[in-house]
């Protein structure tokens, strides 16, 4: 049977509709059951915390449960595993961090390629990183400590959660740009940095505002300097490394991926209802309460940020030869 042109053409533009149309179905549905959300980290830690909160917002948001799956271990490798592995559907999506960023360079050999493998959502938080030394320590600024480092190379002991931690490569960074010497004391995790710093095993650390601002307020610890690229709002009276160590800037970072080839509608979704809260004054204060401030942008805006955040760690690992 021979159709007339003009209804040939119809059907012909219909189905070619089709997958535009179920695309916008299938966005519009999602999240049509509970989504989990894996972070390689502990429960109670600071990537903990924020992917809560997020997961919180979404679920009210968007009516189904966010959930929170912690797979800790290799620095948030195995975590990172779990999301390359898993469909590309959106019900499975991954707080994306600074680790990340770090990891790429710092192990050798994985089982994935994080820049390839996983794709960018949206940025959460940068949290920001300060520079604290135990009271009896004779510098009270960073360029006094800086002087005090080079009349005494290799004797300061610089702690941190562990190698190629976010606090670790900060503290290289420093190194690196005042050329001054420490010795690295890598511990098991930031609770443990803070109770040797506070009896004074070791004399400073680059460590995450989060965990060290209630020991800054009590006097127990002396912050020199943030490192990020402006103050803190908790902080306000205490500089910016960046203030007398040109260029230097360093602060980790959360986000969301999700398995690379995820359908683009439910990422633009996604990326949507988080930029929707950080908008939120309540997310936002909360945020800052853990020393964070927002990320917000596209997923493109996301992706060029690990890029650079990937590159510049990448740089200072090789420098230093930081090894797992």
């Amino acid at each position: 049977m021979k159709l007339p042109r003009r209804r040939f053409l119809q059907l012909a533009a219909g189905a070619a509709a089709l997958p535009a149309v179920s695309s916008v179905a299938r966005a519009q549905a999602y999240p049509a059951r509970p989504v989990r959300v894996i972070v390689g980290f502990t429960p109670g830690s600071a990537p903990d915390i924020v992917a809560r909160l997020m997961g919180q917002w979404l679920s009210e948001r968007l009516g189904q449960q966010f959930l929170v799956e912690n797979r800790p271990g290799a620095g948030g490798n195995i975590g990172t595993e779990v999301v390359v592995r898993a469909p590309a559907d959106g019900y499975t999506l991954l707080l994306v961090g600074a680790p990340n960023a770090i990891n790429t360079t710092l192990y050798d050999k994985l089982s994935f390629n994080f820049l390839r493998d996983i794709a960018p959502v949206a940025g959460i938080s940068r949290e920001r990183i300060v520079m604290v030394v135990h009271p009896s320590f004779p510098a009270k600024t960073v360029p006094e400590f800086i002087a005090y480092a080079k009349a005494n190379p290799g004797k300061v002991t610089m702690a941190s959660p562990g190698n190629g931690s976010s606090p670790h490569v900060s503290g290289e960074l420093f190194k690196m740009m005042a050329g001054i010497d420490m010795i690295h004391v890598p511990y098991r995790g930031g609770g443990q940095v803070m109770t040797d710093l506070i009896a004074g095993q070791v004399q400073v650390s680059f460590i995450g505002l989060s965990v060290a601002i209630e020991h800054i307020r009590s006097g127990k610890l002396r912050a020199l300097a943030v490192t990020a690229a402006t103050r803190s709002d908790v902080l306000p009276d205490i500089p910016t490394v960046g203030d007398f160590v040109p260029g230097y800037e360093a602060s980790a970072f959360w986000g969301v991926g999700a398995p690379r080839n995820s359908p683009a509608e439910m990422i633009d979704k996604l990326n949507k209802e988080i930029n929707a809260g950080l908008s939120d004054p309540e997310l936002r204060r909360r945020l800052a309460e853990g020393g964070g401030t927002v990320l917000a942008g596209s997923p493109s805006d996301f992706g060029k940020f690990i890029g650079d955040e990937t590159e510049k760690w990448g740089k200072v690992i090789k420098f230093a030869g930081i090894k797992p």
